[in-house]
């Protein structure tokens, strides 16, 4: 909590309690949830938050970088509570995405200037593939 606390103070930006929720929620979980996953996780302890709070909430914490958002090329985005930099793979049967953990990429920035005149900010990974429930199906 003492990180939110101070980069909301620093970016002087207001540290609602809907902003906590969603990011504590982000954080107690190793799911990929949409915003959507995140209102209706939210809803029986928070009923006055709208859908809109989430999104703006969520926004803010990923301008902010707290929160981390991926697009694995569905229609919406998921958000990441781990944001220390690590591929995902998503199912492209179920739609899961997990955490690849144990493979670096970090120098994967630096390998990409030999072959570009763009100014490498980041990057993120993906994989996809079927996940064991699905293959097993």
């Amino acid at each position: 909590m003492n990180t939110i606390t101070n980069i909301f103070r620093e970016k002087n930006l207001k540290l609602t309690p809907q902003r906590i929720a969603v990011y504590k929620y982000l954080k107690s979980t190793n799911e990929h949830p949409s915003a959507e996953i995140i209102y209706k996780a939210l809803q029986s302890d928070y009923p006055t938050m709208s859908l809109a709070t989430v999104y703006k909430a969520l926004k803010t914490l990923v301008e902010v970088g707290l929160v981390q958002e991926i697009n694995v090329g569905e229609s919406n985005f998921r958000y990441d509570g781990n944001t220390n930099p690590h591929p995902h793979i998503h199912c492209i049967s179920c739609g899961k995405v997990d955490d690849i953990i144990g493979v670096s990429f970090d120098d994967l920035n630096d390998r990409i200037t030999d072959h570009t005149d763009y100014d490498i900010l980041t990057n993120q990974v993906y994989f996809y593939g079927v996940c064991n429930d699905c293959k097993n199906l």
